[in-house]
C-alpha cells in the first residue's frame, strides 16, 4: 500500500548512497519509485538492489516544457506532451550540480513536486531565485521546490552501500522559502517521515550556518590534525589511543564531496574559523611564554571554554547532556567476548547507557566502555567480577 501525502510516482535523480537509500525505503513503504543517473552503471545497480525501476525516458535532452506556464498532472500520469511525469522528484545529485537538476526538474516535470537532499542550502535556493529573475523559471514554478537535507550517511558510498533504514531517526532538515508551496512543504516532510526521520524546519541560512559549525567544522578539524600525521614515525602512532582514533576518524571522508560542500558554504564556515583563528593566536602567544603571570590560568580558561561548550551537545535520545560513569572491562580478542559481557551486564539488570571499545597496544586484548548511570557503576562492578571478568 502506497503512503499517503507522497504524490506518485516518485523519481529520484541520483542512485548513489543517499539516493538508493531513500529508494529502498519508499519501495519498502509502497511507493512507486524510479531511478535516473547519468552513470548507467550506477542506475543499474540501483535497480538490481530493488531501488526503484528504470525511469522510462531520457533526461539528457533538453526539457520540452515552457516556463511559460506550469500546468501538468501532479499524480504521476501525463505531462505537457504526454510524457511520464512524476509526482515527486528527489534531486540526489552532488552539491555542485544540484541546482541545475533542480531547475531542470521544476521545468521538465510540470506539476512535480521537486526537493534536493545537498548539504547545502542557501546556494541552491539562490540558483533557482536567480533562475526566477532571470526568466528561466517561473514564480509558480519555484514554489514547487523544497530544501531538504537529510543528515545521515555511511562511512561507505555507492548505491551498493544503500540502506533502507539509513534515515531511521536521523534528523531531516526542511527548508521552505516564503513563496513554497503548502503542498510541496507536506509532500517533502512526508517523505522524510516515511523513511523514519525527524523532521526540522529550518531557513537556508540557518541550516547553513548550523552545519557550518556541527558537520563542516569538525570534517576541518579532523582532516587538519590528521594532516600532521602523514609524516609521524610509525612508533609515535602505536601509542594513538581513541582520543586520537575519536578526533580523526571523519578525516577519511571523499575529498571531491568536501570540495564541493566547503566551496557552498564558505561564508557561514569563514566566519567560524575566524573565531577559531583568534582561539589558536591567543593559545599560542599563551605558550610561547607558558610561565609568565596568568598564562596557566588561560590555558585553564580556555579548556574550561570546551568543557562549556561540550556540555551543551544533546545527550541520549535528545535529551539534556548527561554523565554518566564508565566501567572498564578487559576482554579477550577473541569471538564471543563483547556479547558475553553484555550478556552478563543484562543479567545484573543494569542498563547500558553507551558502549565503545578501545585496543590495548601490544596485547591482544581490549577495554570496553561500558557507560552506566552513575547509581548502578557499583553493582555492575560487583556483578561482572562475581563473573570472572577483570574490572578495572
Amino acid at each position: 500500500m502506497a503512503p499517503r501525502g507522497i504524490p506518485e510516482p516518485v523519481l529520484i535523480r541520483g542512485t548513489g548512497l543517499l539516493g538508493a537509500s531513500i529508494g529502498l525505503g519508499l519501495r519498502s513503504a509502497g511507493a512507486d519509485t524510479y531511478l535516473s543517473d547519468p552513470s548507467p552503471s550506477a542506475q543499474a545497480v540501483a535497480v538490481d538492489i530493488g531501488a526503484g525501476q528504470a525511469f522510462p525516458g531520457d533526461l539528457t535532452a533538453a526539457p520540452a516544457a515552457s516556463p511559460a506556464g506550469d500546468a501538468g498532472s501532479t499524480d504521476g500520469t501525463t505531462g505537457a506532451e504526454g510524457a511520464f511525469v512524476p509526482g515527486v522528484v528527489v534531486v540526489a545529485a552532488p552539491p555542485d550540480v544540484a541546482g541545475q537538476v533542480v531547475i531542470d526538474s521544476l521545468v521538465r516535470f510540470p506539476g512535480a513536486v521537486v526537493l534536493d537532499i545537498a548539504s547545502v542550502k542557501g546556494a541552491i535556493r539562490r540558483e533557482v531565485d536567480a533562475a526566477v529573475v532571470g526568466g528561466q523559471l517561473t514564480p509558480e514554478q519555484s514554489a514547487r521546490y523544497v530544501g531538504t537535507h537529510p543528515m545521515a550517511g555511511r562511512e561507505r558510498s555507492g548505491p551498493v552501500a544503500a540502506r533502507g533504514a539509513l534515515f531511521t531517526a536521523a534528523p531531516w532538515v526542511v527548508c521552505s522559502g516564503g513563496d513554497t508551496s503548502p503542498e510541496a512543504v507536506s509532500a517533502a516532510e512526508e517523505i522524510a517521515r516515511v523513511l523514519g526521520a525527524t523532521v526540522h524546519r529550518m531557513s537556508a541560512e540557518d541550516h547553513d550556518a548550523s552545519v557550518a559549525l556541527i558537520s563542516h567544522l569538525p570534517q576541518i578539524a579532523a582532516s587538519l590534525v590528521s594532516s600532521r600525521l602523514q609524516e609521524t614515525p610509525a612508533q609515535s602512532l602505536a601509542l594513538s589511543g581513541n582520543g586520537l582514533r575519536d578526533t580523526t576518524r571523519i578525516a577519511a571522508s571523499d575529498p571531491q564531496l568536501w570540495v564541493q560542500i566547503l566551496a557552498a558554504n564558505a561564508p557561514d564556515i569563514l566566519r567560524i574559523l575566524y573565531g577559531v583563528r583568534e582561539d589558536l593566536d591567543r593559545l599560542i602567544a599563551t605558550m610561547e611564554e607558558p610561565t609568565a603571570p596568568g598564562a596557566r590560568l588561560d590555558i585553564a580558561q580556555l579548556i574550561a571554554e570546551g568543557n562549556a561548550g561540550h556540555a551543551r551537545i544533546p545527550g541520549k535520545h535528545g535529551a539534556p547532556p548527561q554523565a554518566f560513569a564508565v566501567v572498564t572491562v578487559i576482554v579477550d580478542d577473541a569471538p564471543g567476548q563483547i556479547s558475553a559481557v553484555l550478556q552478563d551486564v543484562g543479567q545484573a539488570g543494569v542498563n547500558v547507557e553507551d558502549l565503545r571499545m578501545d585496543h590495548s597496544a601490544g596485547h591482544e586484548v581490549g577495554m570496553l566502555e561500558i557507560s552506566v548511570l552513575p547509581g548502578r557503576k557499583q553493582d555492575l562492578t560487583d556483578a561482572l567480577t562475581a563473573q570472572g571478568w577483570k574490572v578495572v
